[in-house]
């Protein structure tokens, strides 16, 4: 099988190439290594994978060094000739869209880059499978979607009409252009909301990698909210095990839908939304002292007011994703701190 996975040099489309090309299939990477955070995490992340950094030229393939079924091509989602001309040409019989302008700050700092990127990068994908018979579009969503929603633990059921970022608003925009590609053109298409992903080669904004930083450098961490925040941490091996599954499972219409009483998270098209989260909400607190206990030592913390954007608290409703796929995120966040900080020491020679 050929697939397109984007964000190879990130976080979770890291990973999840790794996964695919150990099983055998054929994947095509694509970033455009970016700056928002250290791009020597993102070069790492591609060498893994056998993706030498002084071969990355703009818009060429490069073969990688480890897996013969691997290749890599540094591409802007924005540049709707190239991405086009891409799909025309490798023909994918699945995309996997990961790529992204990550981030509920920065999108208050830097809003055009979450439109240039989410939205006009999004619908040249959309357009890239519908021309080209896509079997199976699977593609980021967020947990940041459910905005001001309350009712916990959040269900792909409910109303997700209220974000607080950009960021959200752009991600639940990809949702209902999705939507629009999969009943026009019966393309199916699956969204994965993925709740506060942590692990090794994690991204540098995210709070374990600055609170593990903090720690070792004997530095003061903020601790937003005054620590009363609670987060749905999941595992990125239980992220990537999510999302092979969904991807192997095309969308398929509900036959039960009904337009009169809609439900938001599958429809008369072949469309599906997933929570993919760890079902088991923690305390902040409780997972800074979990740092402190894979380190050793205590984190000096600065106790600040919640942040424009933020949610004080996230909990997935994963029952869909037991029913359909019979799978459920289980990492223990302890084991997952400690993988972690092990990469950490690893990577950065400590």
């Amino acid at each position: 099988m050929k697939i397109l996975v984007t964000g190879t040099a990130g976080f979770i489309g890291f990973h999840l190439a790794k996964k695919l090309l150990e099983r055998g299939d054929e994947v095509i990477g694509l970033d455009s290594i970016n700056d928002y955070y250290d791009v020597n995490v993102k070069y790492g992340r591609l060498q893994e994978t056998g993706i030498e950094k002084e071969k990355i030229v703009y818009a060429k393939f490069i073969q990688s060094s480890k897996y013969p079924n691997y290749k890599f091509v540094q591409l802007n989602l924005e540049d709707r000739k190239a991405v086009l001309e891409l799909f025309e040409k490798e023909k994918f019989d699945k995309v996997v869209n990961l790529a992204a302008q990550a981030g509920v700050r920065y999108s208050i700092e830097n809003p055009f880059a979450y439109i240039e990127s989410n939205i006009s990068g999004f619908i040249n994908i959309l357009e890239g499978c519908r021309h080209n018979n896509v079997k199976h579009l699977a593609y980021a969503s967020s947990s940041s979607v459910y905005g001001l929603n309350e009712q916990m633990p959040f269900s792909t059921s409910s109303n997700v009409d209220h974000p607080m970022s950009l960021y959200a608003a752009t991600k639940k925009s990809n949702e209902l252009m999705a939507h629009t590609y999969s009943h026009l053109y019966n393309l199916p298409t699956t969204g994965l909301r993925f709740f506060t992903v942590y692990g090794p080669w994690g991204r540098p904004d995210m709070a374990l990698f600055l609170f593990t930083k903090a720690a070792l450098e004997d530095k003061t961490i903020d601790v937003f909210n005054n620590g009363d925040m609670l987060r749905d941490f999941t595992y990125i091996d239980d992220i990537v095990e999510g999302v092979v599954r969904v991807m192997d499972s095309p969308a398929k219409s509900n036959p039960n839908w009904n337009g009169k009483k809609p439900d938001p998270s599958s429809s008369s098209a072949p469309y599906k939304i997933y929570n993919i989260g760890n079902n088991n909400p923690v305390k902040l607190m409780d997972f800074i002292e979990a740092i402190e206990k894979t380190v050793g030592k205590k984190i000096e913390k600065n106790l600040m007011p919640l942040q424009p954007g933020d949610v004080p608290a996230t909990y997935a409703n994963v029952d869909d994703l037991v029913e359909d796929l019979h799978y459920k995120p289980e990492t223990p966040v302890q084991k997952g701190i400690d993988n972690f900080v092990a990469w950490y020491r690893e990577f950065f020679k400590l």
